[in-house]
């Protein structure tokens, strides 16, 4: 991958990075948060559910912030581009919608359906 491409995808990925960190804090300061008008158990069991559902997205945000990270490792590693299984080069595309992509299409449909190991 030429150099231009390359400094594309970083700032890309860069720019991913702060989004996400900032919604990542964001979601994680509010579940924290303590509605101190919750009186009944039904607003409670919200709270609760809430609580439970930004967790989750909190933790969902974490994994693509390492996926991001891991991603900037294999720019500096001149590994970026090129799929972690066949090695084949990774279509340009995939690159833009996903750019913290490190397999093809082809083996990450392989792995999600469990045909491929990690």
């Amino acid at each position: 991958m030429d150099a231009d491409r390359l400094s594309y995808f970083k700032d890309k990925l860069l720019q991913k990075r702060a989004s996400l960190s900032i919604i990542v804090h964001k979601t994680e300061d509010q579940s924290r948060e303590k509605d101190q008008n919750a009186q009944d158990v039904v607003d409670m069991a919200v709270e609760s559910y809430t609580k439970d559902f930004l967790l989750g997205k909190s933790a969902g945000d974490r994994q693509i912030l390492q996926q991001i990270q891991n991603a900037l490792d294999r720019i500096d590693d001149d590994t970026y581009g090129v799929c972690s299984n066949c090695e084949d080069e990774i279509n340009p595309k995939r690159l833009d919608a996903v750019p913290w992509a490190e397999m093809c299409v082809k083996c990450q449909g392989l792995l999600e359906k469990g045909l491929l190991e990690r």
